[in-house]
């Protein structure tokens, strides 16, 4: 069952209406390994997973934000990860050039969703996973690299969608994508869990973040940090319980949501939640 933690008091933070792209989990299933968390011995129940995601949907609906639905294909279970598909950033896409070969067949109808909605998308060289690699922090992009997304495409990023870009090194291939270990919060105000970065970007977001939110390794771990904020409200992992008492104290609500058949497949709120960024 689906459950859902009770949220805090008014947050003291003024939420921002956002767009989101997802995909219905019509096809998922773990049947393949290619992060740790997935193990093709371990069942799925889709069902299970369904009932999730539409609680998911709603979540994100009853707070006032749009989805946008693109459908699954058979074939592809790791579609409805919507957040791998690209980066989207003041109406320009930076699409995915993904790393594994058991997921390229989810760019063509991504990149078709894309070429139907927008004017202007760019398909990268490099090996580039979107937002599961990039995150936008409302002033730069912050860029992943290690496992998904090559160093080269943080260079292109920054051409295409002619922002700043700053690259962060991930160490543990247990959170593989920078959407596992860090999150933005607000404006220029992230959460994150400095072990799973190089000594070098610790320090780097130590220096341009010196407020920000730590997460413990029992927080990471549960994948409380592939959570989605729109500023005031986080949607996040139940058992992140130590996360979620930091948001609490300084000034976020919280909705926690179980999403345990995904998290088979090592993915959370924010793996299935593409935000189109105006």
């Amino acid at each position: 069952m689906t459950s859902t933690l009770a949220v805090t008091a008014d947050s003291t933070h003024s939420p921002t209406t956002r767009r989101y792209l997802m995909c219905r989990p019509t096809h998922f299933e773990v049947a393949y390994s290619i992060n740790p968390w997935m193990d093709v011995a371990v069942p799925v129940d889709r069902e299970l997973a369904e009932r999730q995601w539409e609680s998911l949907v709603a979540t994100y609906r009853a707070l006032g934000h749009t989805v946008d639905i693109i459908e699954g294909v058979p074939g592809l279970p790791d579609m409805v990860f919507a957040a791998n598909s690209a980066a989207v950033v003041g109406g320009k896409v930076f699409a995915a050039n993904m790393h594994s070969p058991e997921r390229r067949g989810e760019q063509a109808p991504y990149r078709q969703w894309f070429a139907e909605h927008f004017t202007e998308v760019h398909l990268p060289l490099a090996g580039s996973e979107g937002q599961g690699d990039f995150t936008w922090t409302g002033s730069r992009l912050l860029a992943g690299t290690g496992y998904r997304t090559d160093p080269e495409a943080h260079a292109e990023a920054a051409a295409r969608l002619e922002v700043p870009v700053v690259g962060l090194e991930l160490t543990d291939p247990r959170f593989y994508h920078l959407d596992t270990a860090l999150f933005v919060l607000g404006h220029e105000q992230i959460a994150y869990y400095p072990q799973a970065f190089s000594d070098r970007s610790r320090a780097v977001l130590e220096r341009l973040y010196p407020d920000a939110v730590l997460a413990t390794t029992a927080d990471a771990l549960c994948l409380g940090l592939n959570a989605v904020s729109d500023g005031a409200t986080v949607v996040i992992a139940p058992e992140a319980t130590d996360l979620i008492a930091q948001l609490h104290a300084r000034g976020y609500r919280t909705i926690g949501l179980d999403l345990s058949e995904l998290l088979k497949a090592g993915g959370g709120a924010k793996c299935c939640t593409l935000e189109i960024h105006p």
